[in-house]
């Protein structure tokens, strides 16, 4: 059977042409995707056509377009830019561009075009797709090519592959040439790190993205920068002030390196555009730091490409001609997109909108919503799709790991029954996240291996400060609003206080804490954690904590500050967590099974009550399932967390530990119970 379908196959392609193109700015890993259009094409007994200098050279034809075999494309795959080459081209915006690029094609029966390029060029494809029937009447009406010529080629399919180093395309994970890139910044930051730390020198870097600032912010999480600017989340008002007092304040803690990140089309909040010289002289002018700027430039579209490069672009290449081959004159013309590690085929029109109402909020100055449309939204703004994917896939239930976004997205649909029958449907919620902020569970899955990882960062920073005497660090975890992972991480590691939203605390409360600092240091004991949730307090930041410690500490102590950051995020998971989640993914589909055969009646689905979605979580000592529209009144939407959390109780114990003076009339004592069966079900699993 399967030498069958590879048969199949190959002669899939038998009597179509197909022709490929680059346009726009070049990408690295735009010749791999060449190489496996063409490999591809060839393969499945297609002919390929390779279209050299882009749109220019489908105007102009003759030489521009020629045929390829199998060698033409050895030995690409590792070049940077593209050998077809590419090229801006006047003449294809006119209709009469257009003609002769359709008459060009139809001389060599190509009627498959996959195109490599930007939104723009894209854009252009599609039009070109939609004029091709009246083109060919203009051809025919001017005696260039016959009736039975038009009929024959009388439809154009379009498969488009954004190869573009901003990551600016919208439907996709990733762009072609977007890795490489990062991969030349990173090289570029590398070196010049070596030389600023002997020099005390503070670097101002320039890296591409007019409209997009992924390059920069990705670079920037990479290299620890100081300061970053992206078009699409400017600067507060006063931001020069802000940025040369972080500045200042990590030069006087030691730092002899100082990075800052600036996306080419970085913009303050009037739309005034910030330049990489701006800033320098900035700098120089507040801080006397001497400052150099490095504009990469087209350096971050040279060199190789990646080896995630290679593997998207061959992916995506292969996945274009069989989105040609499978296409009907009815199929509109379609972007092959990366979705997780999977090729993924979009309507290309729908992608290029959605790219452009991200330029058109930034215009308009939305800049909350520019970044929401580059990124993950919930359900509410597209029902409708959310609706039609449902009917047309006949699903009956609905499984979905997440955090507190996966919960309320739930809701959301819930809420939305009365308006459509399809989402009347089992739906369920196992809480990930690390921040453990999701109604239903006492914990959610990857906290564990969270606390873990913040801990062991604790116990390392605790570690390196051995042979130093009188020294205190201010630590700061994520965890939103939710307090637990700096709770939670505090007891573990010994902490002499952890700062949280839930626990309110004043200005008395911190002159209370430096004050029993303080007092340790005079004893044997003489190092000092804080933590601070990212989110504890609006004014109370981890930079004004560290100002306060070290004022209030000079003489005594000295202060260090550390971001944990994403690394809370990475790791392999725990033991708990891996066991935690079998459990919750077998008990959760056991528990839909069992839901959809009580609401499964003449051969449909229809599940409206409130205990057909539900989150499941561990409460307490059992694992139990609640119902979303239950969960509602209970949950804090504005912050994203549950109103009541169990793990408040565990603070008076972190202070206690602490050698803090608390009154114990708020401590709950445990329970004594008799040993059953249920106490033993959660070691046990069921």
């Amino acid at each position: 059977m399967a030498t069958v379908d590879l048969e199949k196959l190959r002669m899939s392609g038998a009597g179509k042409a197909i022709g490929v193109l680059t346009s726009g700015g070049d990408a690295q890993g735009m010749n791999a995707a060449v190489r496996a259009v063409t490999r591809m094409g060839i393969y499945v007994g297609a002919k390929v056509f390779l279209i050299y200098e882009g749109y220019e050279g489908l105007v102009e034809g003759g030489e521009n377009i020629r045929p390829a075999n199998w060698l033409s494309v050895s030995n690409i795959i590792q070049l940077g830019g593209t050998v077809i080459g590419s090229a801006r081209c006047k003449a294809f915006t006119t209709r009469e561009g257009r003609r002769a690029a359709a008459y060009n094609l139809v001389q060599r029966g190509i009627t498959n075009l996959c195109v490599i390029g930007g939104d723009g060029s894209l854009t252009g494809a599609n039009i070109f797709r939609s004029e091709w029937g009246s083109l060919l009447e203009e051809l025919v009406s001017e005696g260039k090519i016959s009736q039975s010529t038009a009929q024959t080629y009388s439809h154009l399919n379009i498969a488009g592959l954004v190869g573009s180093i901003d990551n600016d395309f919208c439907g996709t994970d990733m762009t072609i040439g977007t890795d490489s890139a990062l991969h030349r910044i990173m090289e570029v930051i590398d070196a010049i790190t070596t030389t600023a730390q002997s020099h005390q020198r503070t670097f101002v870097l320039e890296v591409m993205g007019r409209h997009c600032g992924y390059l920069a912010l990705v670079s920037a999480l990479a290299s620890g920068a100081d300061w970053l600017f992206i078009p699409e989340a400017p600067p507060e008002d006063g931001w020069e002030n802000f940025m040369c007092e972080r500045l200042g304040e990590t030069r006087s803690r030691g730092s002899r390196l100082n990075i800052i990140i600036i996306a080419e089309g970085a913009i303050d909040r009037n739309g005034k555009p910030i330049s990489s010289r701006y800033v320098k002289d900035l700098v120089v002018q507040r801080l006397g730091f001497d400052t150099r700027v490095t504009v990469l430039g087209h350096v971050q579209r040279g060199g190789t490409p990646s080896a995630f490069d290679r593997i998207l672009s061959s992916k995506m290449g292969m996945e274009a001609v069989m989105a040609l081959l499978e296409t009907t004159p009815d199929t509109p013309a379609c972007v092959v997109s990366l979705s997780g590690n999977q090729s993924v085929r979009l309507p290309l029109m729908e992608c290029v909108q959605m790219t452009k109402e991200v330029q058109k909020a930034m215009d308009e100055k939305r800049f909350e919503e520019a970044i929401q449309l580059r990124g993950r939204t919930l359900p509410k703004g597209y029902m409708e799709k959310i609706v039609e994917n449902i009917r047309v896939h006949n699903i009956h239930a609905l499984l979905v790991i997440g955090g507190f976004e996966a919960y309320e997205g739930v809701l959301q649909l819930v809420e939305a029954r009365e308006r459509y029958e399809e989402l009347c449907i089992v739906m369920c919620v196992i809480p990930a996240t690390i921040s453990n902020n999701v109604p239903g569970t006492d914990f959610s899955l990857g906290s564990d291996t969270a606390v873990n990882a913040a801990m062991e960062s604790c116990d390392r920073i605790k570690q390196s400060a051995s042979g130093t005497k009188r020294r205190v660090f201010i630590v700061e975890t994520m965890g939103g609003y939710c307090g637990y992972l700096a709770t939670v991480t505090g007891i573990a590691v010994g902490a002499d206080a952890a700062y949280i939203f839930e626990d309110p605390f004043n200005i008395q409360d911190l002159k209370a804490n430096v004050e029993h600092m303080t007092e340790k240091m005079k004893t044997d004991i003489q190092r000092g954690l804080v933590l601070r949730n990212e989110k504890c307090h609006e004014y109370y930041t981890t930079e004004f904590l560290y100002n306060l410690y070290s004022s209030e500490g000079k003489g005594i102590f000295d202060c260090r500050t550390n971001v944990l950051g994403h690394l809370q995020q990475g790791g392999a998971p725990t033991p708990f967590d891996r066991n935690y989640g079998t459990k919750l993914g077998v008990k959760a589909i056991l528990w839909m099974s069992e839901k959809l055969r009580a609401v499964y009646r003449k051969g449909r689905v229809f599940a409206n009550a409130p205990d057909s979605a539900c989150v499941i979580g561990l409460q307490k000592k059992a694992v139990a399932f609640s119902p979303v529209t239950e969960l509602k009144k209970d949950t804090d939407f504005e912050h994203r967390m549950p109103l009541e959390q169990w793990w408040l109780n565990l603070r008076l114990m972190l202070k206690m530990l602490a050698h803090y003076r608390i009154s114990m009339a708020d401590y709950v004592s445990g329970e004594l119970e008799h040993v059953t069966r249920s106490t033993l079900s959660i070691e046990t699993g069921f």
